[in-house]
């Protein structure tokens, strides 16, 4: 018996900090009530706001603060409208608020969809929760209900709507504060001035007289102009900023008789009108977050594949650097075993042989050389990008189809990182072979190094030196093909314009997708 107790005991630990939650919740009902309307009831903003706001393991602490609030309103009403109405419509209204909020935060939304999310879950709150306690009212009243029940229903559901509205998506953003830090960088002066607007039109709407809803309907389509803006930077963030700026400076300057169901015609189509707008900004808001967050990952996602290219070009030369070197050995160690063999050939007296095979030696080391170059340009790494292609077996090769004039090269290459130098020398090669074999006619190389503001970088022009020849349809989608994706992944480009090819490349951390230098 004893240990079936224990299995059964229930253990609740008060907290101090959930004792001040209620207490801090009740006053503030108390106190927004004293200022609420029936178009804009603040208590059921809060309510809402709150259970965003508070962690799910503290509610209980914001019902007693509710049943609280409630007994403090309804106890004197009991004799008017007796004690069952005043038990359920206190003690359910709450639960109604907390289901509906507990099955939407499990399914929090994306940042794309928070403005949908937050908008679906004002209004389910504005229908359930005040359709609840008008129905409460309407079965167990003593006295018989309004004569015009459907006006009360109106103005009850569309004053939670508009407190719902324009409490709930600040706190969202309160509680979503650290999800994305970067918002808050982006427009910083054109936020501070719209909200600074915003801010003077709902002063200048207090102190407009209490008749003159004209000109506050004036100031509030004014103020509609900063709220959009604000939209338009930050998406459903800055709608959720905007909105309570144009909502609580018009609730504010809304004449009221002191009395709690307090209502004011005049104002009450503008107040419909900035519903319909939060609903739009909201709505508006949540699609530019979306094509924002699309833009964003698409970009990462580019940055992350021409960050793997260049890895693999990387990986790929370190490959080809390796090997050339031990062509390089090879390449020495035949021309020591021939030097032996020329020197033994010399003691013996063979001369003319000797001299023969010296020279063949010599002509087949240098061709050796210079295909070993196209494997890996080591040299470059010493002596630079212009002066390892002149050097190389690529300018042999050029010079063999007497096709290639002398190539214009001006700056320096050495300022640029090695890796950079192999990307260019790959592609320069690459592209000058492909107007000799799809092309007629003479080409010709210009190249030139330098720098623009803080970036540098280099620009390689080969081009038919007949500038009435026309690059044709295929070689341009050749170019495109073979030189784009390499150049593309140190952040170049290729164009490709009447009769000759650009090849653009600048350091890799600028990150420009454009030339920054122009040719010669």
């Amino acid at each position: 018996m004893d240990r079936f107790k224990e299995s059964i005991e229930l253990s609740f630990r008060i907290r101090p900090v959930g004792i001040a939650l209620a207490v801090v919740y009740a006053l503030s009902c108390l106190a927004s009530r004293q200022f609420s309307l029936d178009q804009f009831f603040l208590p059921a903003g809060i309510r809402v706001a709150a259970l965003l706001i508070v962690p799910t393991r503290l509610w209980p602490y914001l019902l007693l603060g509710e049943y609280a609030y409630f007994a403090t309103l309804r106890i004197p009403m009991i004799d008017t409208y007796g004690l069952d109405w005043v038990i359920l419509a206190s003690t359910l209204l709450m639960p109604m608020a907390m289901l509906v909020v507990y099955l939407h935060r499990r399914r929090m939304p994306s940042e794309a969809a928070t403005g949908l999310w937050l908008l679906s879950l004002s209004f389910c709150t504005a229908l359930s929760v005040p359709g609840l306690n008008l129905g409460i009212s309407y079965v167990l009243w003593s006295n018989p209900p309004p004569s015009n029940l459907l006006d009360a229903v109106d103005r009850t559901i569309f004053g939670h709507f508009a407190a719902i509205i324009t409490f709930v998506p600040l706190a969202f953003l309160w509680s979503r504060r650290r999800a994305d830090p970067g918002w808050t960088d982006r427009f910083v002066a054109p936020t501070a001035s719209a909200i600074l607007v915003m801010l003077a039109l709902g002063l200048c709407m207090q102190l407009t007289s209490a008749g003159a809803h004209t000109t506050r309907t004036h100031m509030v389509l004014l103020a509609a102009l900063p709220a959009i803006a604000l939209t338009f930077m930050h998406g459903w963030r800055g709608a959720a900023i905007a909105i309570p700026l144009l909502n609580l400076p018009l609730h504010g300057a809304t004449p009221s008789t002191g009395l709690p169901s307090s209502f004011d015609l005049g104002t009450f189509a503008t107040q419909q009108n900035m519903a319909v707008m939060s609903v739009a900004l909201l709505a508006l808001g949540s699609s530019i977050s979306y094509h924002h967050q699309r833009a964003r990952s698409r970009g990462l996602a580019e940055e992350t594949t021409l960050r793997l290219a260049r890895s693999s070009h990387q990986t790929s030369e370190r490959e080809l650097r390796e090997r050339a070197i031990d062509l390089k050995h090879l390449s020495e160690g035949m021309d020591s075993s021939l030097d032996e063999m020329v020197n033994w050939l010399n003691s013996q007296g063979h001369h003319a042989v000797a001299n023969s095979l010296q020279h063949a030696s010599s002509v087949h080391s240098r061709l050796f050389r210079e295909q070993a170059s196209l494997v890996y340009p080591t040299g470059l790494e010493q002596v630079g990008l212009y002066i390892a292609l002149q050097g190389g077996g690529a300018y042999e090769i050029w010079s063999n189809t007497h096709r290639v004039t002398q190539p214009r090269l001006t700056g320096n290459p050495c300022m640029l990182n090695v890796d950079l130098q192999l990307a260019m020398y790959r592609t320069l090669i690459e592209a000058v072979s492909l107007l000799l074999e799809l092309e007629s006619g003479q080409v010709c190389v210009r190249a030139r190094c330098g720098n623009s503001g803080s970036h540098r970088g280099i620009v390689v022009v080969v081009s038919l030196l007949d500038r009435r020849c026309v690059l044709s349809t295929r070689t341009t989608q050749q170019a495109v093909e073979r030189l784009a994706g390499r150049i593309m992944a140190y952040g170049g480009s290729v164009h490709c314009r009447s009769n000759r090819l650009r090849l653009v490349l600048h350091e890799p951390y600028t990150q420009l997708q454009s030339a920054i230098i122009q040719p010669a």
